[in-house]
């Protein structure tokens, strides 16, 4: 295969040939003509029907495919960017997965706590090949989200980078990127999870492939 076509295929987790991704995308594109018509109708398609939560969140192989995510309705910054993906290939717009370690991902106390501190590992979002240039978007924090933390709810118009709230609301420092680890034309799985059990131990259930139960709406809540 050709650079061009690892981009836009289909594969073990980004499955756009799958009936979902390919319901989810025909219904979120409205009159979207344009790729970069398109690629924004997704980008806020995923961004504010696909609930966003940390807790409980489905880290097995199945849980991370694009079409689960669309089944669930629901998940973090990995299954959210691996839909967006799946979303943008079944369009034939190419895609790729970026990911990074981040600080303060949008972490309350309690999953600070779990966390094991301030720093998040293996931060998704995804980069988009719009007008012979790759752009980098992060349809994750939905608006809910976004203002119960104090958060301006991240934007993307197909022509500019859209990837970190560098403050929130308050004037406070909110995320900062530590670490690139880089673009993928499908989920590194096991690097990922391992990576993930290795610095987030406290997060991950036990022999599991599955975060702590929780919620961030209720920890915001009770903040």
């Amino acid at each position: 295969m050709t650079a061009t076509t690892l981009t836009q295929a289909a594969t073990a987790f980004i499955d756009h040939d799958s009936p979902e991704v390919r319901d989810f995308t025909a219904a979120a594109l409205g009159d979207a003509a344009t790729p970069r018509e398109q690629a924004v109708a997704l980008y806020y398609a995923v961004r504010d029907t696909i609930r966003y939560e940390v807790y409980g969140a489905d880290l097995s192989r199945e849980g991370l495919r694009a079409s689960s995510v669309v089944r669930t309705g629901s998940g973090m910054c990995l299954h959210k960017s691996v839909l967006y993906a799946a979303c943008l290939r079944s369009l034939g717009i190419p895609a790729r997965l970026v990911l990074t370690d981040v600080r303060n991902h949008l972490a309350s106390a309690r999953l600070k706590e779990l966390l094991g501190g301030d720093v998040f590992h293996q931060h998704c979002l995804t980069t988009v090949r719009l007008d012979g240039r790759w752009i980098r978007a992060t349809p994750v924090f939905n608006k809910t989200l976004c203002r119960l933390y104090a958060m301006a709810p991240l934007e993307f118009d197909g022509t500019a980078d859209s990837v970190h709230h560098p403050f929130d609301l308050r004037g406070r420092r909110q995320m900062e990127f530590l670490r690139f680890h880089g673009e993928f034309d499908d989920l590194p799985y096991t690097r990922v999870v391992e990576d993930l059990r290795r610095n987030h131990p406290g997060l991950l259930r036990a022999g599991t492939t599955g975060f702590a139960e929780g919620s961030l709406v209720q920890d915001a809540a009770g903040a």
